[in-house]
Parts: C-alpha cells; structure tokens; sequence
C-alpha cells in the first residue's frame, strides 16, 4: 500500500478491543474506518485480560465482511509486546496498525520489520499493511516528517490531539473550546505529513461535549479549512455531522467539474478558460494551477463514492 493508493478517511472509530459489542457497534456505524484498541482500551488492563482482548478481536477478523477500513491499535515496538498483537489481528481483512507512542523513525523501522515477517507467515502480500503512527510526544512532533517518511507503509498520519491524553502530558497545553493552544501542532503536522506524500492527513479528537453538535461542527469546519480530510472520534454518535463537513458539497464538485470540463475542452481548441464573475477575482481567468487542484479534489470526492 503505497501512500498515494489510499481511500480518503473523514472517521477514524475507536473502540474497545474487549468488547464484543463496542467493536460490533463500531463496525456498523457507518464510520469510514474503525481501530479496534489492543493498547489500552480501559485502565487497568493487565495481561490477563489483554490475552482475552486478542481472542476477541481474532474472532471478530474471521468474521467480518465488507465494511469500515479495519485498523488495530497494537502496544508500541518498545515493550517488546507487539508481536502478540499483531498474531491476534493480521489477515486480509486488516487495513493497518495504529502505533502510539512514537518517539522516532526507528519505531516505525522496528514495526515495519514485524509486518513484514507477519505478512509472509501469512500469505499476505509484502508491504499491504498499512502504519499509521500516533503522535503523541513532542519528540514524535518534532520529527513528524521524518517519521512519515520512515516507511512506505506510513499512509495515514495527523496530529493526535486530546483533551486529557498523552499530548496534553507531553506538551502541557490546557484545552480550550476554540482549540488555539494547538493550532501550531496540527498546522506542522499537517505541513509535514503533506510534504512526505501522505494525500489524506487525519487529525485528532473532539475533545468538547458529547452533546456540543455546535462545538464539534466548528471544530471539524477548522479542520476542513486547514487541509485535514478527516479526524478520530471515540463515539459513533459524531459520525453523522464529522462526514458531512469532512465531504465536499455538491457546489465544489460542480465548480471542479466544470473546470475539469471547460479545460478539456480548452486543450482541444487552443482557447483561454474563463469562468463565472470578473468580479470574484483570482478564479475567473483560470490557469493550469486551478485546473490541477479542481481535478484532485475530484479524486478526493470519487475516493468518497461522490463522483462517478
């Protein structure tokens, strides 16, 4: 899996690995892709019912049908503890590992090296699965590109934000409703992630109320704005409004379209593209640079099923 042959994700569920009926929940929801959590679905989580955890999870896997982009979160390749996760999950119907805790390259190095050897014990084609690194450190934030870069199998990356979790202790910001305290993080993130050629960046959660649709709709609406295609949630009761802004609207695809179209067109017969109002500026005389852009975003939309 290259990082150029991704589907666009606008939900990243979560759900417990534990539980049976999370991880049922989840699949159906609706979301784009879902991660079935192996690291640390509730606190505490010894060993005991981590190992109960993975026969679930298996026993999901054997089962599932067409559906969500099945990611798994596995404990990071530093405590030694990843190669039992990975036995529970991989298998065709597994899209990737989400791996928290990200210091370096070398994290993605060592779990590479493990799909690799996991692929082949079980027939799967080498370099299918996919790495989707959590940044949660300052470390990981500061070498984002570099970790983006660390292995072909990197296809989704963004910035993990959090209210209470990792990146709160890691960075020390205090959350806010408006979210400027981590407004640097995701803009770099997503400058690095963009630049080492992952085409559908993902951001982290909404971290406000359950029941603020308002809050959350702003929040999203930002996201959009910056270049993020999509974010994790922790609830399939936010996947209704996270698609809707996450999606393109049926003005965009037309505009794109008709520049698509009026450029095709222009190829054949030599003539200038103008289209719509002198008055709106920079769009009216149109040049290759909005020809290019309208025809990405089209594949964006077609990645989403929008498009023909």
């Amino acid at each position: 899996m290259g990082k150029l042959d991704v589907r666009p994700l606008r939900t990243v569920l979560f759900c417990g690995g534990d539980r049976p009926d999370d991880i049922d929940r989840a699949f159906g929801s609706g979301a784009d892709s879902i991660v079935i959590d192996l690291e640390e679905p509730r606190t505490p989580f010894p060993e005991s019912e981590r190992e109960k955890a993975r026969l679930i999870v298996r026993s999901f896997l054997d089962g599932a049908g067409p559906g969500p982009v099945i990611f798994a979160r596995v404990q990071p390749a530093t405590t030694g503890q990843t190669l039992k996760d990975l036995r529970a999950v991989m298998g065709g119907r597994l899209g990737g590992v989400l791996v928290p805790k990200i210091e370096s390259p070398a994290d993605v190095h060592a779990v590479d090296a493990l799909l690799g050897c996991m692929e082949v014990e079980h027939g799967l084609e080498m370099g299918t699965t996919a790495i989707y690194p959590i940044l949660e450190t300052a470390q990981s934030l500061r070498l984002a590109y570099e970790i983006a870069t660390a292995s072909p199998r990197v296809s989704y990356m963004g910035g993990a934000i959090s209210r209470f979790g990792d990146i709160h202790r890691a960075v020390g910001f205090r959350w806010t409703l408006e979210g400027r305290e981590t407004l640097f993080l995701r803009s770099k993130v997503l400058i690095d992630a963009r630049a080492a050629g992952i085409r559908y960046p993902i951001s982290g959660m909404w971290a406000g109320d359950r029941d603020d649709e308002t809050g959350l709709r702003a929040w999203c609406t930002e996201l959009r704005n910056l270049g993020y295609f999509g974010m994790m949630i922790g609830d399939p009761v936010y996947v209704p409004i996270v698609h809707e802004v996450f999606s393109p609207t049926p003005e965009e695809i037309r505009y794109w379209s008709d520049l698509d179209r009026l450029a095709t067109e222009a190829e054949r017969t030599g003539n200038r593209v103008i289209y719509g109002d002198p008055n709106q500026g920079e769009g009216h005389v149109v040049h290759i640079a909005h020809v290019e852009s309208a025809r990405q975003n089209l594949e964006w939309a077609r990645g989403l099923g929008l498009v023909p």
